[in-house]
């Protein structure tokens, strides 16, 4: 599979490369990839984080990015996905058919689809109302499927690829301390994975290692406690256990973690504790929920056995707030922070267990 790319990277140069590509015996890479995708039940994101390291391996990114970046288009159109080359100003674009909600990177519409940039963090701000984007049609006939943002599995790791992270709260008084197994590969997993909807980010499960160091152990801690002391409890977890700092401060941009990812880091902001605590309490309890989002914060509010303080009613339904962030104030369920009681609100995602 080895081809060069020869001259000026143009519309042209890139059809000879592909017609010079498709010419070599690259089958058995591809069927490689589509047998390890079946075998390890691979989303499309983990997927596509495998073609990332095999195009690596092939044509590595710091020798020649263009050449890497045709070597990755060209592993995933193989592979059946239908995506897209463009190039702006002597860069090199690369857009995936999606129908997800993305929200921080660039995308257009043609014949009614969506694209999706899967490259856009290689490169500075681009001005899409200055540069032109020209588009390079290849018909790839194999390559007609889309793309999913959505991650519904982790790959299980090795055992001795888990470091254990000493977590550490009080609540009523008492110290508690939870030592949980987390794989660091998880965050390079995630490193460039945009923002989806809450649905989608809210549902990014945790790898089966560090669950199991987690999720039976709370279980246990919260067996026999009342519904609500036990929803307080987790959501004093969610605020103490970690560090609070915003996005723009930890990563210099927005950026939300996976629960997993938000176990992993020292600082987290509001959207990354109410992922955790969503998945906390969906894994323990499995109760409704919804997500509220304020112009500049983000909570949840559960709807218990009996509603604690003033209800939200949602589809007719009462939710108690929860707040798993830190405010200053130690509010408890039912509370919400005086500076927002008068500030507008959506509902941005409900969850209704099917038990419901």
């Amino acid at each position: 599979m080895q081809v060069d790319l020869k001259g000026t990277v143009t519309e042209k140069t890139v059809k000879e490369f592909y017609a010079a590509i498709n010419q070599t015996d690259f089958e058995p890479i591809i069927n490689s990839l589509a047998n390890y995708k079946t075998r390890n039940q691979l989303d499309d994101w983990l997927f596509y984080q495998l073609i990332r390291r095999t195009a690596q391996q092939l044509s590595p990114k710091a020798t020649d990015y263009k050449r890497y970046t045709l070597y990755k288009w060209f592993l995933l159109v193989k592979s059946g996905y239908n995506a897209q080359l463009a190039l702006t100003n002597n860069k090199m674009l690369f857009y995936v058919q999606s129908d997800d909600n993305i929200y921080d990177i660039p995308l257009f519409i043609k014949d009614n689809k969506q694209f999706v940039c899967l490259n856009i963090h290689d490169y500075e701000r681009i001005d899409f109302d200055k540069e032109d984007l020209v588009k390079i049609d290849i018909d790839v006939p194999e390559a007609r499927n889309v793309f999913s943002y959505r991650v519904k599995k982790i790959p299980d790791f090795k055992s001795n690829e888990f470091n254990e992270k000493q977590l550490v709260f009080n609540y009523d008084d008492v110290e508690y301390r939870y030592n949980v197994k987390l794989n660091m590969q998880t965050n390079s997993m995630f490193s460039n994975y945009p923002t989806v909807d809450f649905e989608a980010y809210f549902n990014i499960p945790m790898s089966q290692t560090t669950y199991r160091s987690l999720i039976p152990v709370l279980k246990k801690k919260l067996k026999g406690m009342k519904q609500a002391k036990g929803i307080d409890y987790l959501m004093n977890f969610t605020r103490h256990a970690f560090m609070y700092e915003s996005d723009q401060e930890n990563f210099g941009a927005e950026k939300r973690l996976s629960p997993e990812q938000t176990l992993m880091n020292d600082f987290s902001d509001c959207d990354d504790r109410v992922a955790l605590f969503y998945y906390l309490v969906k894994e323990i309890y499995d109760l409704p929920m919804i997500v509220l989002v304020y112009p500049s914060h983000v909570t949840l509010a559960i709807e218990l056995r009996k509603p604690i303080g003033i209800p939200v009613i949602y589809n007719g339904r009462k939710f108690s707030l929860c707040e798993p962030t830190p405010q200053g104030l130690e509010l408890p369920i039912g509370k919400l922070m005086p500076s927002l009681k008068n500030v507008a609100y959506q509902v941005m995602y409900e969850y209704l267990p099917s038990i419901h």
